[in-house]
C-alpha cells in the first residue's frame, strides 16, 4: 500500500488490524477445542479503479477460515482511497461537493456449522470526505433463536454503549432494529445488536472520544459473541434444525444482496468482490 496516511487514520488502520488478529486468534481458538487443525487463509488485495496503479488506491486482506464449528467465517480489513462517482458521491455524507474520501474499517460475518450458534456480524469504520466520522456495530443473527444468548450479548454491548454515553445504546439498537429489517419479507434480520454511523470528528476531541467508543464495541463482540459460540457449539441438532438454518441463511442473503450498505458501498469504489460477499453463506436455501 502506497497512501500517506495521517497520525489519526493510521492509528485508526493499526487498530482494525489490531481487532483483526485478536478475533482470528479467538476463533481459530475455538476450532482447537474443538479438535480442528483450521486457521484462517489471508489474501491480500488492492483497489482497482481507473487510472489506479496496483497500491495507489489502497488495499486489505481478505481472511477466511472454514472449520468444524465456523462452517465458513470471513474477517476483512481494507483501507483505501481516492474518488467517489459523481453520482454516488451525492449519497455518501458529506461527499456531495467533493468526491474525495478515505475509508477504513473491518468487517466480519460468520455463519456456523451447528445451527444452535447464533450467526453473527460485526464491523466498524472510519471515512474521512469534507468530513470525518466513525460508524458500525455488531448484530446477532441465529437461526434457532435463545433468550440467555440474546440477553447476553445485548447486555455485553449494552454496557460498552453506557461507558461513553447513557443515550447510545437506546438509541443505536433502535437504529439497528430499523436497519437490519427485510422489507419484501416484513421481518427482522436477526435479534439485533447495535448499529451507528456519522459519529462526527470535527477535531481532535471529537476523534478521541469516537475512536474510544469504536474501539469499546470491538472489544465487545470479542466478550460477547465466543461465549456463546462455547456455550452451543457442541448441542446436538437434527434435520429439521438443519432446515430451519438454510432457509434463515437465505434471507440474511436476500438482505445483504438488496440492502446492506457496506456491500454496495464495496462494490461502488472498486473493493475487492470476493471480500465484499464473503458475507454470504456456503449454503442457503429458499422454499
Amino acid at each position: 500500500m502506497t497512501l500517506a496516511l495521517n497520525p489519526q487514520q493510521q492509528a485508526a488502520r493499526t487498530w482494525f488490524e489490531s481487532l483483526r488478529d485478536r478475533i482470528c486468534a479467538e476463533f481459530e481458538a475455538i476450532e482447537r477445542e474443538a479438535g480442528s487443525d483450521a486457521s484462517f487463509d489471508y489474501t491480500p488485495w488492492d483497489r482497482e479503479a481507473p487510472g489506479l496503479n496496483p497500491g495507489e488506491g489502497g488495499g486489505g486482506v481478505r481472511g477466511v477460515m472454514k472449520g468444524k464449528i465456523f462452517e465458513k467465517v470471513g474477517v476483512n480489513v481494507s483501507t483505501v482511497a481516492g474518488e467517489f462517482a459523481p453520482e454516488f458521491a451525492k449519497t455518501i455524507h458529506g461527499a456531495a461537493d467533493s468526491p474525495a474520501f478515505f475509508a477504513s474499517g473491518i468487517s466480519l460475518v460468520a455463519h456456523m456449522a451447528n445451527p444452535h450458534v447464533p450467526a453473527v456480524h460485526m464491523n466498524t469504520r472510519y471515512l474521512v470526505t469534507s468530513k470525518s466520522w466513525f460508524g458500525g456495530g455488531a448484530d446477532l443473527n441465529p437461526p434457532l433463536p435463545r433468550e440467555e444468548d440474546t440477553a447476553h450479548f445485548h447486555a455485553v454491548l449494552k454496557a460498552a454503549c453506557d461507558a461513553h454515553d447513557a443515550d447510545y445504546y437506546p438509541r443505536f439498537k433502535a437504529w439497528a432494529d430499523d436497519y437490519f429489517f427485510i422489507p419484501h419479507r416484513g421481518v427482522h434480520r436477526g435479534v439485533g445488536g447495535i448499529f451507528y454511523d456519522h459519529l462526527e470528528c470535527a477535531d481532535d476531541a471529537g476523534f478521541d472520544a469516537n475512536f474510544a467508543f469504536t474501539r469499546a464495541v470491538g472489544d465487545a463482540f470479542l466478550n460477547a459473541f465466543p461465549p456463546i459460540v462455547r456455550r452451543r457449539m457442541n448441542e446436538s441438532w437434527n434435520d429439521e434444525d438443519y432446515r430451519t438454518m438454510l432457509e434463515w441463511r437465505g434471507r440474511y442473503a436476500e438482505f445483504n444482496l438488496v440492502h446492506d450498505r457496506g456491500t454496495l458501498f464495496g462494490l461502488k469504489t472498486g473493493g475487492n468482490i470476493d471480500a465484499i460477499l464473503m458475507s454470504l453463506p456456503p449454503m442457503a436455501s429458499w422454499s
